[in-house]
């Protein structure tokens, strides 16, 4: 395992709970915990030992490295909390899971998933226009997943909902390596704003 000389330490992978209707999304999964780990980075996510989850997971501490679980209690026999982990985390709540994952990364990666993956990259996407964080966010977009996504939040940002400045908070790549690249050396007090400006249109 390399020695992690950049700022960024644990990343938070949001990701299904399913493995998809394809076997591309396990593998490219695999691929984005063995690369973090190459790079000296922990894994921090939901906590589960199923679906995207659970193979991240598995990934990450088949090479030894560090993975950090954050699950409600609620929902520990749901996605059937994983018990092999570095460090798992109970919580009594979906909101305070989204915190402490967000307290306990220093980047974001969003994989295929399903309308929990969108609930938390939007909620962080959100967070960081509002300048509550200025951590970097990505989006692995497995053969082409996030395509129509990023096609509607173009038309949003056409109908003037959202500013050009607030779509460049995220970074894609179909490609792990490259994702966490463009994350590690993304200059952040440039890419996002300390503040926001409400008059601005």
């Amino acid at each position: 395992m390399e020695v992690n000389s950049n700022s960024i330490k644990r990343i938070c992978v949001f990701c299904g709970s399913r493995l998809g209707a394809r076997p591309v999304y396990t593998e490219m999964a695999q691929k984005l915990g063995k690369t973090m780990v190459s790079q000296g980075i922990g894994l921090v996510y939901g906590g589960g030992s199923i679906g995207l989850m659970g193979v991240i997971a598995d990934a990450v501490l088949k090479e030894n490295g560090e993975v950090i679980g954050v699950i409600p209690k609620a929902l520990s026999s749901r996605e059937f909390a994983h018990q092999g982990l570095t460090e798992l985390r109970f919580v009594s709540s979906m909101h305070e899971r989204k915190a402490m994952m967000v307290e306990l990364s220093d980047a974001f990666i969003a994989m295929p998933g399903g309308f929990g993956t969108f609930d938390e990259l939007f909620e962080i996407i959100t967070w960081a226009q509002l300048g509550i964080h200025i951590k970097p966010i990505g989006l692995l977009n497995v053969e082409k997943y996030f395509d129509l996504l990023l096609k509607f939040v173009n038309y949003v940002l056409q109908e003037r909902f959202i500013q050009t400045k607030h779509r460049q908070l995220f970074t894609v790549s179909h490609d792990p390596e490259k994702l966490l690249h463009e994350l590690i050396h993304c200059k952040r007090g440039k890419r996002l704003p300390q503040f926001i400006n409400w008059n601005e249109t």
